[in-house]
Protein backbone atom coordinates (compact mmCIF):
# COMPACT_ATOMS: atom_id res chain seq x y z
CA UNK A 1 0.00 0.00 0.00
CA UNK A 2 1.63 3.18 -1.09
CA UNK A 3 2.02 5.72 1.21
CA UNK A 4 1.61 3.42 4.17
CA UNK A 5 5.48 2.10 3.78
CA UNK A 6 3.82 -1.21 3.17
CA UNK A 7 6.86 -2.42 2.02
CA UNK A 8 4.85 -6.64 1.53
CA UNK A 9 6.52 -8.56 -2.16
CA UNK A 10 3.55 -8.60 -5.24
CA UNK A 11 4.12 -12.42 -4.36
CA UNK A 12 2.74 -11.94 -0.62
CA UNK A 13 0.24 -9.69 -1.88
CA UNK A 14 -1.36 -11.95 -4.51
CA UNK A 15 -1.40 -14.54 -1.36
CA UNK A 16 -3.09 -12.14 0.84
CA UNK A 17 -5.89 -11.90 -1.76
CA UNK A 18 -6.27 -15.23 -1.96
CA UNK A 19 -7.13 -16.31 1.24
CA UNK A 20 -9.50 -13.02 1.42
CA UNK A 21 -11.43 -13.74 -1.34
CA UNK A 22 -10.95 -17.50 -0.34
CA UNK A 23 -12.91 -16.40 3.19
CA UNK A 24 -15.45 -14.22 1.21
CA UNK A 25 -16.60 -17.07 -0.87
CA UNK A 26 -17.23 -19.41 2.47
CA UNK A 27 -18.98 -16.72 3.86
CA UNK A 28 -21.05 -16.06 0.99
CA UNK A 29 -21.83 -19.88 0.95
CA UNK A 30 -22.72 -19.83 4.18
CA UNK A 31 -25.75 -17.27 3.62
CA UNK A 32 -23.97 -13.73 4.71
CA UNK A 33 -24.61 -11.11 2.07
CA UNK A 34 -21.96 -9.53 0.36
CA UNK A 35 -22.49 -6.06 2.06
CA UNK A 36 -22.58 -7.44 5.35
CA UNK A 37 -19.11 -9.12 4.58
CA UNK A 38 -17.44 -5.69 2.74
CA UNK A 39 -18.21 -3.75 6.35
CA UNK A 40 -16.73 -6.87 7.87
CA UNK A 41 -13.99 -6.84 5.68
CA UNK A 42 -13.52 -2.83 6.07
CA UNK A 43 -14.03 -2.51 9.36
CA UNK A 44 -10.87 -5.41 10.02
CA UNK A 45 -8.71 -3.77 7.47
CA UNK A 46 -8.88 -0.39 8.87
CA UNK A 47 -8.50 -1.28 12.22
CA UNK A 48 -5.40 -3.48 11.88
CA UNK A 49 -3.91 -0.36 8.96
CA UNK A 50 -4.78 2.10 12.73
CA UNK A 51 -2.92 -0.65 14.34
CA UNK A 52 0.15 -0.54 12.35
CA UNK A 53 0.69 2.95 10.89
CA UNK A 54 -1.85 5.17 13.04
CA UNK A 55 -5.00 7.25 12.80
CA UNK A 56 -3.47 10.18 10.69
CA UNK A 57 -1.57 7.90 8.06
CA UNK A 58 -4.80 6.00 7.50
CA UNK A 59 -7.42 9.24 7.10
CA UNK A 60 -4.67 10.24 4.66
CA UNK A 61 -5.27 6.21 2.81
CA UNK A 62 -9.39 6.91 3.48
CA UNK A 63 -9.72 10.65 2.31
CA UNK A 64 -7.58 9.43 -0.85
CA UNK A 65 -10.15 6.53 -1.61
CA UNK A 66 -13.03 9.47 -2.52
CA UNK A 67 -11.83 10.29 -5.60
CA UNK A 68 -10.71 6.98 -6.43
CA UNK A 69 -14.44 5.59 -5.87
CA UNK A 70 -16.39 8.77 -7.30
CA UNK A 71 -13.95 8.06 -10.68
CA UNK A 72 -15.01 4.41 -10.95
CA UNK A 73 -12.07 2.88 -9.97
CA UNK A 74 -13.61 -0.18 -7.77
CA UNK A 75 -16.93 -0.23 -10.04
CA UNK A 76 -17.37 -3.25 -11.60
CA UNK A 77 -18.64 -3.60 -15.26
CA UNK A 78 -20.40 -6.00 -16.79
CA UNK A 79 -18.44 -7.39 -20.00
CA UNK A 80 -20.41 -7.27 -23.37
CA UNK A 81 -19.81 -10.71 -25.15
Amino acid sequence: MQGLGLQDSSDDSLKALQFILEAWEDAEASGIAPELIAYAALYTALTDLVGSYGETHVTTLVDGLRARVLSGEFTMRARTQ
